[in-house]
């Protein structure tokens, strides 16, 4: 039976059920499953129950049921691999698929595609989280698409921690589609970002300087779509520092949420009522290991991109 342990990070605000506070983590399980699969619960080495209050430092550990499998397995699954050499390989990762094995995502991940990919035999799920992330060192929610690094040996994989440590060294450039017009045509937006008070799946903007972590995304936006009540707007964005959905909430924060985003915007209506999320990690350029200049990579823009801009063209009047 795998053990696990988790920390409550230093800046978590108030105190919240340890079930909720689980669910809420970026690949966490729904509260029914959780108390159906963990054994021998404890907080700070004391025995917890899923009611149990947790804060700032906890430590939480625990036994999972045979559920959890003992290895994650390497699986075939095809990749859109944008360049590859024997420390990176670089992937224009799709819509849909979780970064890494975690509760609930045992399977179907980059990871075990990578695994594959690479001709690594099956890992063994260790005490923490950290080892089912063989080669992760940067992330992309469930429905961002767009590029992606990841490391094929440790060398690089520490090469490529200490790139994303130093925001200066990495430039990550997005592109999405967004529901509004927002008030100035771009701009930089600066807020710490802290998880919201009444949802612990969401974040908020909070002020430079009060709790969360702080965040710096710029924008420019570079076409406005009108029609009727209906507006959108095509948003090119780069992100300073990467914060968990830290587009999307700036995005919002400024009145402008991302079409599509189940989390932050309202239900997509009018002539987008299937529209998915609409933000692509569209341009990466980084220092490759062991290399002096930088190299850069770009991703297509995606199909579900191309449809909605095809009906923006056709059936809205483009202001800007």
């Amino acid at each position: 039976m795998p053990s696990f342990s988790i920390n409550v990070p230093d800046d978590f605000s108030g105190a919240v059920r340890l079930d909720k506070y689980m669910a809420s983590l970026p690949e966490g399980m729904n509260r029914s499953k959780l108390k159906s699969g963990i054994e021998n619960l404890t907080v700070n080495g004391k025995k917890a129950k899923m009611s149990t209050k947790v804060s700032s430092g906890d430590k939480i550990e625990f036994d999972w049921e045979d559920s959890v499998p003992d290895d994650i397995v390497p699986e075939d699954i095809p990749l859109d691999v944008v360049y590859e050499d024997e420390n990176v390989t670089v992937v224009n990762k799709k819509q849909g698929m979780v970064t890494h094995p975690a509760c609930g995502n045992w399977n179907g991940t980059l990871v075990n595609a990578l695994l594959f990919r690479w001709g690594r035999s099956k890992i063994g799920i260790g005490e923490d989280f950290a080892s089912i992330r063989p080669g992760i060192v940067h992330r992309l929610d469930k429905d961002t698409s767009g590029l992606m690094i990841t490391a094929r040996n440790r060398d690089s994989e520490e090469w490529l921690h200490n790139q994303f440590l130093n925001h200066r060294l990495v430039q990550k450039e997005y592109i999405a589609i967004c529901v509004g017009r927002p008030k100035d045509l771009s701009g930089r937006i600066e807020t710490n970002i802290a998880r919201d008070l009444r949802d612990r799946k969401k974040f908020r903007a909070t002020p430079v300087g009060s709790e969360g972590k702080f965040s710096c995304s710029i924008y420019q936006c570079i076409g406005i779509y009108e029609a009727g009540n209906e507006t959108y707007s095509l948003m090119r964005v780069r992100i300073k520092t990467g914060r968990t959905h830290q587009i999307r909430v700036h995005m919002k924060h400024i009145g402008c949420p991302i079409l599509g985003d189940p989390i932050y915007g309202k239900n997509p209506s009018g002539v987008f009522k299937t529209a998915t999320l609409m933000l692509h990690s569209y341009v990466l350029k980084i220092r490759l290991p062991f290399c002096d200049t930088p190299s850069t990579f770009k991703a297509p823009v995606p199909i579900r991109f191309r449809k909605v801009m095809f009906v923006l063209h056709k059936k809205f009047r483009r202001v800007r």
